[in-house]
Order: structure tokens, then C-alpha cells, then sequence
């Protein structure tokens, strides 16, 4: 291998103290099928701020780089597919949790995980979409297989600011759905519209605290970014035979909810996975992105970070006040 290091934002481990700091390390050992590439960018998420910060959780050996998502060139392959000069995208499976990820300038992965680059994305476009925007598209995806279509109602998106609920937002407005989005950032619901919500509501729209087992039908679909009981409240007002798609759980894990949304109304739960979503929707997912899905808004949503500026994105991150893509440009 004749790369040897990487420049990166490795996370150490000194007793109970986890800290970050940049630095030149080496790069672990090659595998088999191995490919190894010069990150251009990567991207800011949730699961990577975890990681930033040690979460036991997520990081499982230290040393340890986050970064679930990355784009860039290959410079070294073990395998026929890939090629030096071609443009990758690396999302999900066990990069930046079990393997290093892609807050480096330099990562290695197995050419299962990495996906052509589609001619109709730019890198820096591919990253602030990542994961969240993979994510929003399946979840939108989802949508659709089960047969909803505009003209069936309103859908609404919780966590709107977020990665995932703001691609979500824009994904569903250009394929002219009425989108209700749902965040407690006051200050972001015009933000909200300029993206395509037609409606913004504030987190009471969803609280939770209604005991009732089943709620007026309000939403033809939904797409839950939070989990806990803000699911639940979403499955109690959509309509007979919708569905909602859920994706995260940063309101909680748990589903304090009854059967009766499902028994009487038909609703549809459809559990959205990334990380090991299969190759073949993987790559349609990615080329519905870089076609027909191609947002022409996407990088309004862009937040510009570097390895030197992203500790303090982490920390906005974690308390709920990051909007927005962060993409993080490994050039800086």
C-alpha cells in the first residue's frame, strides 16, 4: 500500500476520559477486496457526533475516526470494479463505527461498500445529501410503494430541521406533495418553507401527551425522524390506510402506542435502514438522487464545516440547535 497515513479527527480513549484531536495517523492494514480512498468530503450526522464524542454505543475500539459518509477519488484498489480516478460514494455498513470512517483525508473500505459517484451529482452535492439524504429518499420511497400519491392528503415530517427531515421536506415538495413540517426551531419555520413545507407546526403538533388510542385523521403519510412518543402521536393522526416511514430515534427507542392504528385504520410502519440497505436499491436510491429526484434547492440546506471547525457543529448537534447539512470539506 503506498498510502500510509491519513490526516484526520481521530477520538482517543485515557482511562475514562474520551478527547479529539486532529492528526496524522497511520492507516490501518489493507484487506483483501480492499479500496483506498483520497476523501474529498464527508458530512456531519447524528451517529457521527456520537462518535465525536466516544459514545460506547457507536465507537467500539479507540483509536477511532468518525464519519459514516465520504466521496473521493480512489488512488489504490484490490478490486476490478474500482480503478484509480474514479469518484465513490462510501455510506453506512461499518464505516466510522467498526472501521474508520470518513473524517479523513485518507480511508480504506471493501468495494462492496462504495457506489459510483452518478454523473448527475457533484461530490460536494453527494455529501450534503449522505446519509440523512439517502435516509429521506427510502423514506420517501416508501411512501410511494405503498401507493400514496399528492392528490391523497397532507404528509408530515417530523424533526424537520434536521438532516433527514429537511431532505425529506424537499424531496416530497418537489414531487408535489402538501408537506406539514414539525420543529421546536422557531426561528426556522420560514427556512422550512423556502425549502417547500407548506405548512410549519411547532412540536406540540405531536407531543405525545394525548392518551387516546386513536386521533382525528389528519396526514395522508408521515415520515418520523424522532421516535418515542412523537411516533406515536403521528400514527394516531394519519389516515385510514396510510403509512408513515420511521428512520430515527432521538426522542426516544420506545413506541408507546396500541395496536389500534393499525387494527382499525390499516396504517402501514415501514422501519427505514440505511447502513445495510442492499446494493441494488442502494444504487437506485442514489441515481433516483442524481435524476428525477435531483433537488435543484440542495445546497441551501449546506452548512460548510472543516476538520477544524466541526467539534463545535458536534456540540450543536448533540443539543438539538444544528439545521441544516453539514458537509465537511478534508481539502481545509
Amino acid at each position: 500500500m503506498t498510502i500510509k497515513t491519513t490526516n484526520c479527527f481521530l477520538v482517543e480513549k485515557s482511562g475514562d476520559e474520551i478527547h479529539s484531536r486532529l492528526s496524522a495517523a497511520p492507516l490501518p492494514e489493507l484487506r483483501s477486496g480492499d479500496v483506498v480512498v483520497e476523501v474529498s468530503h464527508s458530512s456531519l450526522n447524528y451517529k457521527d457526533a456520537m462518535a465525536a464524542t466516544g459514545h460506547p454505543g457507536i465507537v467500539k475500539n479507540f483509536p477511532h475516526v468518525p464519519g459514516v459518509d465520504a466521496v473521493g477519488t480512489v488512488v489504490e484498489s484490490q478490486d476490478k470494479r474500482y480503478q484509480p480516478g474514479d469518484q465513490v460514494i462510501a455510506t453506512g455498513h461499518e464505516l466510522g463505527v467498526e472501521r474508520w470512517g470518513g473524517w479523513a483525508s485518507h480511508l480504506i473500505a471493501p468495494a462492496d461498500w462504495l457506489v459510483k459517484l452518478p454523473a448527475g451529482l457533484t461530490p460536494e452535492e453527494s455529501m450534503t445529501l449522505g446519509t440523512a439524504g439517502f435516509t429521506a429518499a427510502q423514506s420517501v420511497a416508501a411512501l410511494l410503494k405503498h401507493g400514496r400519491v399528492p392528490e391523497d392528503g397532507k404528509v408530515i415530517v417530523s424533526g424537520a430541521t434536521g438532516g433527514v427531515g429537511s431532505i425529506s421536506v424537499m424531496l416530497l415538495a418537489k414531487l408535489g406533495f402538501e408537506v406539514v413540517a414539525i420543529t421546536g426551531k422557531t426561528d426556522r419555520h420560514e427556512w422550512l418553507k423556502e425549502l417547500g413545507a407548506t405548512t410549519v407546526a411547532g412540536r406540540e403538533e405531536l407531543s405525545g401527551n394525548e392518551k387516546r388510542p386513536l386521533l382525528k385523521g389528519e396526514f395522508a403519510a408521515g415520515i418520523d425522524t424522532v421516535g418515542g412518543g412523537v411516533l406515536a402521536t403521528m400514527l394516531k393522526k394519519i389516515e385510514h390506510r396510510g403509512c408513515v416511514a420511521c428512520c430515527g430515534v432521538t426522542g426516544g427507542g420506545e413506541l408507546p402506542t396500541t395496536v389500534y392504528p393499525f387494527i382499525l385504520r390499516g396504517i402501514a410502519l415501514f422501519g427505514i435502514d440505511s447502513a445495510w440497505c442492499p446494493d441494488d436499491l442502494r444504487k437506485e436510491i442514489w441515481n433516483k438522487l442524481a435524476t428525477d429526484w435531483k433537488l435543484d434547492q440542495l445546497l441551501d440546506a449546506k452548512i460548510d464545516l472543516s476538520l477544524t471547525t466541526v467539534s463545535a457543529a458536534v456540540e450543536q448537534i448533540l443539543d438539538g440547535k444544528f439545521a441544516g447539512r453539514g458537509v465537511i470539506h478534508l481539502s481545509e
